[in-house]
Protein backbone atom coordinates (compact mmCIF):
# COMPACT_ATOMS: atom_id res chain seq x y z
CA UNK A 1 0.00 0.00 0.00
CA UNK A 2 1.57 3.31 -1.00
CA UNK A 3 1.58 6.48 1.08
CA UNK A 4 -1.07 9.10 0.35
CA UNK A 5 -0.08 12.15 -1.71
CA UNK A 6 0.83 15.35 0.17
CA UNK A 7 -2.17 17.40 1.37
CA UNK A 8 -4.48 14.41 0.87
CA UNK A 9 -5.91 13.08 4.12
CA UNK A 10 -5.03 9.46 4.84
CA UNK A 11 -7.76 6.92 4.21
CA UNK A 12 -9.25 4.41 6.61
CA UNK A 13 -7.58 1.59 4.66
CA UNK A 14 -4.18 3.27 4.87
CA UNK A 15 -4.35 3.94 8.63
CA UNK A 16 -6.28 0.96 10.01
CA UNK A 17 -5.80 -2.11 7.81
CA UNK A 18 -2.10 -2.54 8.66
CA UNK A 19 -3.16 -3.17 12.28
CA UNK A 20 -5.65 -5.99 11.70
CA UNK A 21 -3.21 -8.66 12.92
CA UNK A 22 -2.65 -6.77 16.18
CA UNK A 23 -6.40 -6.29 16.53
CA UNK A 24 -7.06 -10.00 16.06
CA UNK A 25 -4.26 -10.97 18.44
CA UNK A 26 -5.67 -8.77 21.21
CA UNK A 27 -9.21 -10.00 20.61
CA UNK A 28 -8.08 -13.64 20.57
CA UNK A 29 -6.35 -13.36 23.92
CA UNK A 30 -9.19 -11.45 25.54
CA UNK A 31 -12.00 -13.64 24.21
CA UNK A 32 -10.13 -16.97 24.17
CA UNK A 33 -11.91 -18.08 21.00
CA UNK A 34 -10.89 -17.72 17.35
CA UNK A 35 -14.39 -17.21 15.97
CA UNK A 36 -15.35 -14.69 18.67
CA UNK A 37 -12.09 -12.83 18.03
CA UNK A 38 -12.80 -12.66 14.29
CA UNK A 39 -16.32 -11.38 14.99
CA UNK A 40 -14.99 -8.80 17.47
CA UNK A 41 -12.40 -7.49 15.00
CA UNK A 42 -15.04 -7.28 12.28
CA UNK A 43 -17.37 -5.37 14.62
CA UNK A 44 -14.53 -3.09 15.73
CA UNK A 45 -13.53 -2.35 12.14
CA UNK A 46 -17.12 -1.51 11.28
CA UNK A 47 -17.34 0.83 14.28
CA UNK A 48 -13.99 2.40 13.42
CA UNK A 49 -15.04 2.92 9.81
CA UNK A 50 -18.29 4.56 10.87
CA UNK A 51 -16.44 6.81 13.32
CA UNK A 52 -13.44 7.54 11.09
CA UNK A 53 -14.59 11.12 10.48
CA UNK A 54 -14.09 11.69 14.24
CA UNK A 55 -10.53 10.29 14.21
CA UNK A 56 -8.28 13.26 14.92
CA UNK A 57 -5.03 11.76 13.73
CA UNK A 58 -2.31 10.33 15.86
CA UNK A 59 -1.73 6.65 16.37
CA UNK A 60 -4.20 4.65 14.28
CA UNK A 61 -3.12 1.40 15.91
CA UNK A 62 -3.91 2.63 19.42
CA UNK A 63 -7.26 4.00 18.24
CA UNK A 64 -8.25 0.72 16.56
CA UNK A 65 -7.02 -1.41 19.48
CA UNK A 66 -9.06 0.72 21.89
CA UNK A 67 -12.17 -0.02 19.85
CA UNK A 68 -11.29 -3.74 19.69
CA UNK A 69 -10.77 -3.79 23.45
CA UNK A 70 -14.13 -2.14 24.07
CA UNK A 71 -15.92 -4.57 21.74
CA UNK A 72 -14.26 -7.52 23.50
CA UNK A 73 -15.16 -6.36 26.99
CA UNK A 74 -18.74 -5.70 25.89
CA UNK A 75 -18.87 -9.24 24.52
CA UNK A 76 -17.42 -10.67 27.75
CA UNK A 77 -20.00 -8.82 29.83
CA UNK A 78 -22.86 -10.04 27.63
CA UNK A 79 -21.77 -13.66 27.37
CA UNK A 80 -20.49 -15.20 30.57
CA UNK A 81 -19.41 -18.71 29.64
CA UNK A 82 -16.76 -21.29 30.27
CA UNK A 83 -13.80 -21.48 27.88
CA UNK A 84 -14.47 -23.71 24.88
CA UNK A 85 -12.93 -27.17 24.94
CA UNK A 86 -10.22 -27.78 22.37
CA UNK A 87 -11.25 -30.24 19.68
CA UNK A 88 -9.21 -33.39 19.20
CA UNK A 89 -6.87 -33.05 16.23
CA UNK A 90 -5.99 -36.37 14.57
CA UNK A 91 -3.00 -34.87 12.73
CA UNK A 92 -1.45 -33.39 15.87
CA UNK A 93 -2.02 -36.53 17.94
CA UNK A 94 -1.39 -39.17 15.26
CA UNK A 95 1.66 -41.41 15.04
CA UNK A 96 4.76 -40.32 13.13
CA UNK A 97 7.51 -42.44 11.67
CA UNK A 98 10.44 -40.79 13.46
CA UNK A 99 10.28 -41.21 17.25
CA UNK A 100 12.96 -38.57 18.01
CA UNK A 101 11.21 -36.02 15.78
CA UNK A 102 7.89 -36.84 17.42
CA UNK A 103 9.39 -36.34 20.90
CA UNK A 104 10.97 -33.01 19.91
CA UNK A 105 7.68 -31.82 18.42
CA UNK A 106 5.81 -32.94 21.54
CA UNK A 107 8.27 -31.03 23.76
CA UNK A 108 7.87 -27.80 21.76
CA UNK A 109 4.09 -28.18 21.80
CA UNK A 110 4.13 -28.85 25.54
CA UNK A 111 6.19 -25.73 26.26
CA UNK A 112 3.92 -23.63 24.04
CA UNK A 113 0.82 -25.17 25.59
CA UNK A 114 2.11 -24.49 29.11
CA UNK A 115 2.65 -20.84 28.27
CA UNK A 116 -0.72 -20.60 26.55
CA UNK A 117 -2.47 -22.35 29.45
CA UNK A 118 -0.74 -20.12 32.01
CA UNK A 119 -1.71 -17.00 30.07
CA UNK A 120 -5.30 -18.24 29.77
CA UNK A 121 -5.49 -18.63 33.56
CA UNK A 122 -4.72 -14.94 34.13
CA UNK A 123 -7.51 -12.42 34.62
CA UNK A 124 -8.38 -10.46 31.46
CA UNK A 125 -6.75 -7.21 32.62
CA UNK A 126 -3.42 -9.01 33.08
CA UNK A 127 -3.67 -10.92 29.77
CA UNK A 128 -4.48 -7.63 28.08
CA UNK A 129 -1.35 -5.75 29.19
CA UNK A 130 0.90 -8.76 28.53
CA UNK A 131 -0.45 -9.22 25.01
CA UNK A 132 -0.25 -5.51 24.21
CA UNK A 133 3.30 -5.14 25.53
CA UNK A 134 5.00 -8.49 24.98
CA UNK A 135 3.28 -9.69 21.81
CA UNK A 136 2.23 -6.46 20.10
CA UNK A 137 5.18 -4.35 21.26
CA UNK A 138 3.15 -1.37 22.46
CA UNK A 139 4.91 1.11 24.71
CA UNK A 140 3.52 1.80 28.18
CA UNK A 141 1.98 5.09 27.03
CA UNK A 142 0.25 3.37 24.11
CA UNK A 143 -1.13 0.70 26.44
CA UNK A 144 -2.43 3.43 28.74
CA UNK A 145 -4.33 4.93 25.80
CA UNK A 146 -5.69 1.59 24.56
CA UNK A 147 -6.69 0.29 28.00
CA UNK A 148 -7.86 3.72 29.19
CA UNK A 149 -5.85 3.48 32.40
CA UNK A 150 -3.14 5.70 33.93
CA UNK A 151 0.49 5.10 32.97
CA UNK A 152 1.38 4.05 36.52
CA UNK A 153 -1.38 1.45 36.45
CA UNK A 154 0.03 0.04 33.21
CA UNK A 155 3.45 -0.39 34.81
CA UNK A 156 2.16 -1.97 38.03
CA UNK A 157 -0.36 -4.17 36.20
CA UNK A 158 2.33 -5.39 33.82
CA UNK A 159 4.65 -6.20 36.73
CA UNK A 160 1.87 -8.08 38.54
CA UNK A 161 0.89 -9.84 35.31
CA UNK A 162 4.45 -11.06 34.74
CA UNK A 163 4.64 -12.31 38.33
CA UNK A 164 1.27 -14.10 38.08
CA UNK A 165 2.28 -15.62 34.74
CA UNK A 166 5.47 -16.97 36.32
CA UNK A 167 3.49 -18.44 39.25
CA UNK A 168 1.02 -20.07 36.85
CA UNK A 169 3.83 -21.47 34.68
CA UNK A 170 5.54 -22.98 37.71
CA UNK A 171 2.27 -24.48 38.95
CA UNK A 172 1.47 -25.98 35.56
CA UNK A 173 5.02 -27.30 35.10
CA UNK A 174 4.89 -28.94 38.55
CA UNK A 175 1.54 -30.49 37.67
CA UNK A 176 3.01 -31.88 34.41
CA UNK A 177 6.07 -33.40 36.13
CA UNK A 178 5.75 -37.02 37.25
Amino acid sequence: MEAPAPNVPPTFDHLMLPHLDAAYNLARWLLRNDQDAEDAVQEACLRAYRAFDRFRGGDGRAWLLTIVRNVCYTHLRQVRREPALEAFDDDAHGATGNLAEAKALAWRETKGELLRAALERLPAEFREVLVLHELEGLAYREIAVVAEIPLGTVMSRLARARHKLQVELLALAAKESP
